[in-house]
């Protein structure tokens, strides 16, 4: 089965369940079914005013890719760097995993991950925009840079209930050594501060997980907080997409036993699915991760509908 086919099978069976999505192929795929057919990895995704925009990793033309697109299906990857100027901490050609997020002025926020020479070590950044296709402008000295944890990477963002803004992240312990755990920490509301200390929620613990936990993804879904994340080895199969749950933000936090995404899960269709983001679709909630093509040369993205049983999210139904 190919990409496409299960993808849009996944789709039918939404609509089937009274969340009706749209069942036509992707128009700008090609035969192996991603929704962006080239290096795209580790996908962040925005909704301004009808429009979804989509965030990756740099490539050798840009520190920050942008694709758009309508609908979620077809997506237009553009010709613009959202992240042009990297901050003068920051060495060029390693910027990972960005997170764009709205602000409550109209602002738009950009947290990155990049490396900074001295100390050496993975950081979060930061940087701001009046328009989420950028030019997005470094602020200051990197915002989360725990050196003695490795360092941070994989920033996301949550708004509470109550309107406070968080800022939840990964400490690169898998640099050296160290326990990885995923951390949450409250911003300010221009979102260029931590108000507090992080606060540690899970570490890697289980066998499928590997030597790490990283890329978290928070969203609440009825009651439930629900900590998405990956884990394991990025560049092979073993790659993989779990959750947790908890009653609030900082916990405590009960991991699913076993991975929502795996190779083994998606019958071999999707090659090491993680890297995810969450986020409402025009007919439901939708999962964007990444995989690896047939090759393992590049990771494309893919889109595919996400529904809840019990407020547990359900991607692969059996």
């Amino acid at each position: 089965m190919t990409r496409a086919a299960l993808a849009l099978g996944l789709f039918a069976m939404f609509a089937l369940a009274g969340c009706a999505a749209p069942a036509a192929a992707p128009a700008e795929s090609s035969a192996p079914g991603f929704a962006i057919d080239a290096d795209f990895p580790d996908p962040d995704l925005l909704e301004v005013d009808g429009t979804f925009y989509a965030y990756a990793t740099n490539s050798a033309a840009a520190n920050v890719q942008v694709a758009t697109s309508t609908d979620l299906l077809s997506w237009e990857q553009l010709d613009v760097d959202a992240l042009p100027e990297l901050p003068e901490w920051a060495i060029r050609g390693k910027t990972w995993a960005p997170e764009v997020t709205a602000l409550a002025d109209g602002s738009f926020a950009l947290y990155f991950t990049t490396a900074q020479a001295t100390p050496s070590a993975q950081c979060i950044g930061v940087a701001v925009s009046a328009d989420p296709l950028g030019p997005f402008e470094p602020v200051g000295d990197p915002l989360v840079c725990p050196v003695e944890d490795g360092g941070a990477i994989d920033a996301s963002t949550f708004l509470d209930d109550d309107g406070t803004l968080f800022l939840v992240f990964k400490n690169d312990g898998n640099c050296c050594g160290k326990d990885t755990w995923l951390q949450a920490a409250p911003l300010s509301a221009d979102g260029l501060t931590l108000l507090s200390e992080p606060t540690r929620l899970v570490k890697q613990t289980e066998a499928w997980e590997g030597n790490l936990v990283e890329a978290p993804t928070l969203v609440k879904h009825g009651s439930k907080y629900v900590l998405f994340y990956s884990a394991n080895d990025y560049g092979g199969e073993s790659y993989a997409t779990g959750y947790a749950t908890a009653d609030s933000v900082l916990g405590p936090w009960t991991k699913h036993g076993e991975p929502l995404m795996t190779t083994d899960l998606s019958g071999g269709v999707y090659l090491g699915p993680g890297g995810q983001d969450v986020i409402a679709g025009p007919d439901g909630d939708v999962i964007v991760f990444h995989s690896w093509d047939e090759n393992f040369i590049q990771r494309g993205m893919n889109v595919l509908p996400l529904t809840w049983v019990d407020d547990e999210p359900v991607v692969f139904a059996g």
